[in-house]
């Protein structure tokens, strides 16, 4: 009975040990983690576009975390800008860091291709913007019709890409994804980014190696 209820205490600390550490602490640290003062909160129509982003899986093909370059260099070569930090995810819920990479990181896709013509291009024929792209397509975000009435936003796709005939037209649902790929733009400063120490010059190793014995 006496090793049983041990077993149980030590099991009731391990299980709180590892509460404090793997939950408590993360969640004090990163309350009071800054937000970097040019991040602004979503709009409606951009929240929107996120929880279609979610539903239609985009997070299953793509990161939104460029990382260090000390430790992937390759993320700040390709483009994708500096790396995130805590504070960049402050109106993210839930956030969307992704795991795969089988497409490009999005963290600054707003800032590539900042023209919300060639996001909805994109989104109805990767193709016809990317060629040799894996991308699936999503023709069900527009409508195909005869002719665009005053309102609609026509999607100027260009041949083999597009109908021989008619129009496509993006309904609502593709404007909102497409605006909410435009909110992914984190160019602004981020105040909490860490420092990267300086390379120590030539002259400096030189020196060091002639004072070594």
């Amino acid at each position: 009975m006496k090793r049983a209820l041990a077993i149980m205490v030590g099991a009731a600390l391990i299980l709180l040990l590892a509460t404090l550490t793997l939950v408590a602490m993360p969640y004090l640290q990163m309350s009071a983690e800054q937000v970097p003062p040019d991040l602004k909160p979503y709009t409606e129509q951009q929240q929107r576009g996120r929880q279609l982003y979610i539903a239609n899986g985009c997070v299953y093909c793509h990161s939104q975390q460029p990382r260090d370059p000390g430790f992937a260099p390759g993320d700040k070569e390709r483009g994708w800008g500096r790396p995130s930090v805590p504070g960049d995810y402050a109106y993210d819920q839930p956030h969307l860091l992704g795991t795969m990479r089988t497409g490009p990181d999005l963290f600054n896709i707003g800032a590539r291709q900042p023209s919300i013509d060639w996001q909805l291009m994109h989104l109805y024929n990767p193709r016809a913007v990317i060629k040799g792209s894996i991308m699936p397509s999503y023709p069900f975000l527009f409508r195909h019709v005869d002719e665009p009435v005053e309102g609609d936003k026509v999607v100027n796709v260009p041949p083999p890409y597009g109908p021989e005939s008619g129009k496509i037209v993006a309904t609502d649902d593709a404007l909102a994804l497409a605006e909410y790929l435009l909110a992914l733009d984190h160019t602004y400063p981020a105040p909490t980014l860490p420092k990267v120490p300086a390379k120590a010059s030539p002259k400096s190793d030189e020196s060091k190696e002639q004072r070594a014995p």
